[in-house]
C-alpha cells in the first residue's frame, strides 16, 4: 500500500490514532516534516517501531547501513520558499507466495461449510456431553430420542398445547404452529427433573419427623403420586410405622396384604407379578404397601423384616419411599437411615412443629448422618393450625441453613380430609407443589449407585 501525505495532513489526529496493519509483501510510503517522525513511530505496527527509533537517531541519512527492511532519505529545502525537508521511510515486509494465502483461505472456507471449529474439542456436542467418557463409549439405548431422529417440520411437529396456541393453530388450519405455551413448557420442563435416569439399583429415600399430625403420611402419599406420575419406571411406597399407619387409606385398596405378609412369603416371591398381588395402586400409577392394622402385630415389624421387605421391592423398583413411624429411636428408622440415599423431613407451620422438625435434623447429625441432613429436603405442610399465626419465611431462613432445599405444601379440601387421594382433582397449585418436591427430592439423589 502506498501513502502520500503533507506534514499538515501526517500530523493531524489520523496520524497516531489510527494504527497501521500491514501484510506480508506490502509496502509502506509516507512524506512526513522531521518534527512528526515520532507520530510515525506511534502509527506503526509494534514490530516496527524499533526499526524507525533507531534509523531516526542516526545523524546523516545514508552515512551507515541501513536497517533491513527500512530505508529513509533526506531532501533539503531548495530556497527560503521551499518547502520544510520530508523524510521518506520505506518499509518492506517479507513476502509470501500467494498460493499460501489461498491454501490458508481455501481451508478456513472448507472447515466453515462442515461446521468445525478451533474450539470444537474444547466444547462437545450436547449428545457427547451427555455420555460419561465424553463420547468415545458406545452410545445407549437411551440416546435414540425423538428430538435427536425426527426432523421438525411441518409434518412432524406436533400440534400444540396452550388454549391461545390451539386457537391459532386450529383458525389456519395448522399453517401457524407457535408451540406449546410458555405454561406447557414449564410443565414439561418438571416433568424432565423429575424423570431423571437412575443406574445401579434402587434409591431410597423416608419421610420422617418426631412430630406425628403433620402431615408425614399426606406428604409421602403427595411425593409418590408426583413420581409415578411424571416417571415411566416403578415407584412403591411401603408403610412402615409400627403404630397403626395409614398410608393404604390414601388410595383405593385392592387387596389386604401388609408388610407382614410380604415378610411371611418372601421365599415364593418370584416376580413382579407375585409381589403386585400384595399391593394396592391407584391411577398414577404407585404401588403402596400397607402396615399391620393390628398394633400388636406392627410393633412386631422390625429391623430385619424392614430389610426382607426392601430387598424385595429392589427387584422390581426404581425408587422406594418410607413412611417412617415417629418413633426415632425404633429399629426400623436404624435400618431406613442405613439405606437411605436422601429424606424429607416434615414439618407443620406452628413454632412445635418446626421446632421438632429441626430437632430430628439436630439428632441425625448427632448420630453420624450429618451428610444426608445436608443432602434433605423440608416439606413444610402450611395446613396445620397455628401456620397463619407465625412468619413462615423465617421458618424457612431457619431450614435453608440446614439442609438443600424447602418446598410448601399449601392447604387443599381433598388432603385435609384425610380420605383418598386423588391426583387429578388436587388443585393446581398443590399438584404443582407434590411435582416440585418429586423434582428436588430426585436431584438430589446418585444418578450411578457408584457415585
Amino acid at each position: 500500500m502506498s501513502d502520500k501525505r503533507t506534514g499538515a495532513e501526517a500530523s493531524g489526529p489520523d496520524a497516531s490514532s489510527k494504527p497501521l496493519t500491514t501484510q506480508p509483501g506490502d509496502e509502506y510510503h509516507s512524506e512526513l516534516p522531521p518534527h512528526t517522525i515520532v507520530n510515525l513511530a506511534a502509527s506503526l505496527p509494534g514490530n516496527l517501531n524499533d526499526q524507525v527509533d533507531a534509523h531516526a537517531r542516526r545523524t546523516r541519512p545514508g552515512t551507515a547501513a541501513r536497517p533491513s527492511g527500512l530505508t529513509r532519505s533526506t531532501e533539503p529545502p531548495a530556497g527560503p520558499d521551499a518547502r520544510p525537508a520530508t523524510h521518506t521511510i520505506e518499509i518492506s515486509t517479507p513476502a509470501v507466495a500467494r498460493t499460501d494465502r489461498l491454501s490458508a483461505a481455501v481451508t478456513g472456507a472448507v472447515r466453515a461449510l462442515s461446521g468445525a471449529s478451533a474450539s470444537d474439542g474444547a466444547h462437545p456436542s450436547r449428545r457427547e456431553s451427555l455420555r460419561a467418557d465424553g463420547g468415545t463409549a458406545p452410545e445407549s439405548a437411551a440416546m435414540l430420542t425423538p428430538d435427536r431422529l425426527l426432523a421438525v417440520n411441518r409434518r412432524t411437529k406436533p400440534p400444540p398445547r396452550g388454549a391461545w396456541n390451539s386457537f391459532v393453530y386450529t383458525a389456519t388450519l395448522h399453517l401457524v404452529n407457535l408451540g406449546d405455551s410458555a405454561k406447557v413448557r414449564a410443565h414439561k420442563q418438571l416433568d424432565e427433573r423429575i424423570r431423571k435416569e437412575f443406574e445401579g439399583g434402587t434409591r431410597f429415600v423416608p419421610i420422617l419427623t418426631r412430630k406425628g399430625g403433620v402431615g408425614k403420611t399426606t406428604v409421602t402419599a403427595l411425593l409418590g403420586m408426583a413420581l409415578a406420575d411424571a416417571r415411566e419406571d416403578r415407584i412403591i411406597a411401603v408403610d412402615a410405622n409400627p403404630d397403626r399407619g395409614t398410608l393404604s387409606e390414601r388410595v383405593t385398596k385392592q387387596t389386604r396384604s401388609t408388610v407382614r405378609d410380604v415378610v411371611t412369603k418372601a421365599a415364593s416371591i418370584g416376580g413382579y407379578t407375585d409381589f403386585s398381588a400384595l399391593v394396592s395402586r391407584d391411577g398414577t400409577r404407585l404401588d403402596i404397601l400397607a402396615s399391620d392394622t393390628d398394633p400388636l402385630l406392627s410393633e412386631a415389624f422390625d429391623e430385619n423384616d424392614y430389610n426382607v421387605v426392601a430387598d424385595l421391592a429392589a427387584r422390581y423398583y426404581s425408587i422406594m419411599l418410607t413412611d417412617c413411624g415417629t418413633g426415632i429411636v425404633h429399629s426400623v428408622m436404624r435400618a431406613t437411615l442405613q439405606r437411605a440415599d436422601s429424606i424429607v423431613i416434615v414439618s407443620g407451620g406452628s413454632i412445635d412443629e418446626a421446632r421438632l422438625a429441626s430437632e430430628t435434623l439436630t439428632w441425625l447429625e448427632a448420630n453420624g448422618y450429618g451428610d444426608l441432613v445436608r443432602n434433605a429436603v423440608v416439606a413444610l405442610n402450611t395446613a396445620t393450625q397455628g401456620t397463619n399465626l407465625v412468619k413462615l419465611e423465617e421458618i424457612e431462613s431457619h431450614f435453608r441453613s440446614r439442609v438443600r432445599e424447602i418446598v410448601r405444601i399449601p392447604w387443599d379440601p381433598q388432603l385435609a380430609a384425610g380420605s383418598v387421594i386423588s391426583f387429578d382433582d388436587l388443585k393446581p397449585i398443590t399438584r404443582l407443589s407434590a411435582r416440585t418436591l418429586a423434582a428436588v427430592v430426585v436431584e438430589g439423589l446418585p444418578a450411578d449407585r457408584g457415585v
